[in-house]
């Protein structure tokens, strides 16, 4: 194997280890290398150069697939930040490689924040008419993104145990391990307390797949060899699909998902006069530039600040 190559697997186990990155990221930050690697066909990193750099780049902008599509701009950053990750583990190898700090990000148009306005988030909740145990599920799915901020990836990983509702307030583990303390709101504990009461099993995770047209799963006719083998615990991608269902029935012609929901939880925060370091704090964010997105959509107000008090007299 490369020498080059042998490196690669080295900083991602050093990405395992000690950055404690998640398996996603890992796979990710080795597709983006290898791509560059089978792209620049070298085998050392001394050949790493700021010209090969920005042939590459070149690369990645010309890029078309089979159906003559490109990629985005935010796909094409992907790469170069993994790639930069990797010259910088070089250097504290002490591996004479081209410095990451010569290799700078190209720049992007702002993010464009989609979230969901008051009344919209009002017809998204009651949308849920049914009270059987799938549609409290999923009241109680909506109540508690819109309350917390949760990524979609925590809400499917909760279990019943990590929700305390009598204090309204759990901790989460976030990206990197990190943990965070949330808080829930009365509505979403209450949409909760009434999904909970109407569960029948004994599985662990607080969202479950339930079979159709059932009260819900009987553990009570599965053998307990087997219980271990069952996984109901609802999948990241189950919970989209529930959000956008939702999000049909209600009338709203955005596209919905849990993000959109974390969206509008910050930003309903910062329109109520929340600092912007407490909202960082409360969505997990590790730095603040993360979290500056969501402060161009509250400037908004800013036009009525100036109405309100601006020439009065």
């Amino acid at each position: 194997m490369d020498k080059i190559k042998n490196l690669k697997t080295e900083f991602l186990e050093y990405l395992e280890i000690e950055k404690n990155r998640s398996q996603l990221t890992i796979r990710n930050y080795d597709h983006y290398l290898d791509r560059f690697l089978d792209w620049a066909m070298i085998k050392s990193p001394e050949d790493i150069t700021s010209d090969l750099v920005r042939k590459f780049r070149l690369y990645l902008n010309r890029y078309k697939d089979n159906k003559e599509k490109g990629l985005k701009k935010a796909t094409q950053d992907y790469y170069i930040i993994a790639l930069r990750g990797f010259l910088k583990y070089l250097a504290k190898q002490d591996i004479e490689t081209l410095a990451s700090e010569k290799v700078e990000l190209g720049k992007t148009q702002e993010r464009e924040v989609e979230f969901l306005e008051a009344n919209e988030i009002g017809r998204l909740l009651e949308s849920v008419k049914s009270k059987d145990v799938c549609s409290l599920r999923d009241r109680a799915i909506l109540e508690l993104l819109f309350s917390t901020g949760l990524r979609v990836s925590e809400i499917a990983s909760l279990n019943k145990e990590n929700i305390n509702l009598k204090s309204g307030e759990f901790s989460v583990r976030g990206k990197g391990g990190k943990i965070r303390l949330v808080f829930i709101s009365d509505s979403a504990k209450n949409a909760i307390l009434n999904y909970i009461k109407k569960r029948k099993d004994i599985d662990p995770a607080l969202f479950i797949h339930f079979k159709k047209g059932s009260g819900g799963y009987n553990n009570k006719n599965v053998n307990n060899k087997n219980k271990a083998d069952l996984s109901l615990r609802l999948t990241p991608r189950s919970i989209q699909r529930i959000v956008k269902k939702y999000a049909v029935k209600a009338g709203i012609v955005k596209k919905v998902t849990p993000h959109t929901l974390r969206h509008s939880f910050a930003t309903d925060l910062l329109m109520n006069g929340a600092d912007i370091r407490s909202v960082q704090s409360m969505l997990g964010h590790s730095s603040i530039t993360t979290t500056q997105i969501y402060t161009h959509i509250t400037d908004k107000h800013l036009k009525d600040i100036h109405k309100k008090f601006h020439g009065r007299k």
